[in-house]
C-alpha cells in the first residue's frame, strides 16, 4: 500500500479575490496615470491632489456600482433560468430527459446507464433542476449578499490602490519630485500586486508581476506625454 497520499492542489477563484483584483488594478493605474499627466502640465501639487482625490471618489463609486449591478444581474439571470427549468421539467419532461442524456453521452456512458440515471432524476425534480442549471447552463447559485459585497470590496480596493500613487503629492510640494516618488511607489505596488495576483490565480507570479507593472507604467507614460504635449 502506498504510504504517500495523493494531494491535488487547485486554485478556486473566489468572488472576493476577483473583486479585489478588479478594484486594485484600476485603482493603481487610473489615478497614477492622472497624476502623472497633471504633473506634466501644472506646477502645484494642490491641483493634482484635488483632481486625484475627485477621481478616486468618482472611480470608486463607479466601480462599486458596476460590481453591484453585475452581481444583481447574475442573481436575476439565475432566478430567471431556474424558474424556466422548473417549469420545463413539469411541462416537457421528455425533452429535458433527452438533454440530460446528451450530457452523459458526451462522457461516454452506455444507454442503459443513462436510462437508469434519467429515471432516477424524474423521481427527484429538485435535483434534476439543479443538475440542468449546473451542467446544461453552467450556472451556480449566487450568494444572496453577492452584489452588496462586490460593490464594497471593489470600491475599497480602488480607494486603497488609488491612494498609493497620490501619497507622495501629499508630503512633497514640487510636482516633479512628487512624480518621481509616485512612479517608484506605484511601480513597486504594481509589481507586488501582480506577484500576489499570480500566486492566487495559480499562474506564474513573476510573469504576472512584470505584465502588471508594464501596463501601469505605460498608462502613466502616455498620460504624462500627452499632458506635456498639450501644455
Amino acid at each position: 500500500m502506498d504510504k504517500h497520499s495523493h494531494e491535488e492542489k487547485h486554485f478556486m477563484s473566489s468572488d472576493l479575490i476577483r473583486d479585489i483584483v478588479i478594484g486594485m488594478s484600476d485603482g493603481l493605474t487610473v489615478p497614477f496615470a492622472l497624476a502623472a499627466g497633471l504633473s506634466g502640465a501644472v506646477d502645484t501639487t494642490a491641483l493634482i491632489m484635488t483632481a486625484g482625490g475627485a477621481e478616486i471618489a468618482a472611480g470608486s463609486i463607479a466601480m462599486g456600482l458596476g460590481g453591484y449591478l453585475a452581481g444583481k444581474t447574475d442573481a436575476e439571470h439565475y432566478e430567471t433560468e431556474l424558474k424556466r427549468e422548473q417549469r420545463e421539467v413539469i411541462e416537457v419532461p421528455d425533452k429535458e430527459e433527452e438533454e440530460v442524456a446528451e450530457v452523459f453521452r458526451e462522457y461516454g456512458l452506455e444507454e442503459e446507464q443513462i436510462k437508469s440515471i434519467t429515471a432516477t432524476m424524474r423521481k427527484n425534480p429538485d435535483q434534476w433542476v439543479d443538475f440542468m442549471m449546473k451542467f446544461e447552463l453552467g450556472l451556480e447559485k449566487p450568494e444572496p449578499s453577492r452584489a452588496r459585497n462586490s460593490a464594497i470590496t471593489i470600491a475599497i480596493s480602488y480607494i486603497v490602490g488609488g491612494l498609493i500613487p497620490l501619497s507622495p503629492y501629499i508630503i512633497i510640494s514640487d510636482p516633479a519630485s512628487a512624480l518621481k516618488m509616485s512612479v517608484i511607489f506605484t511601480l513597486i505596488a504594481l509589481m507586488i500586486f501582480g506577484y500576489i495576483k499570480g500566486r492566487f490565480t495559480g499562474t506564474t507570479p513573476w510573469k504576472n508581476a512584470v505584465q502588471t507593472t508594464i501596463v501601469g507604467g505605460l498608462a502613466a507614460a502616455v498620460a504624462f506625454g500627452l499632458a506635456r504635449l498639450l501644455s
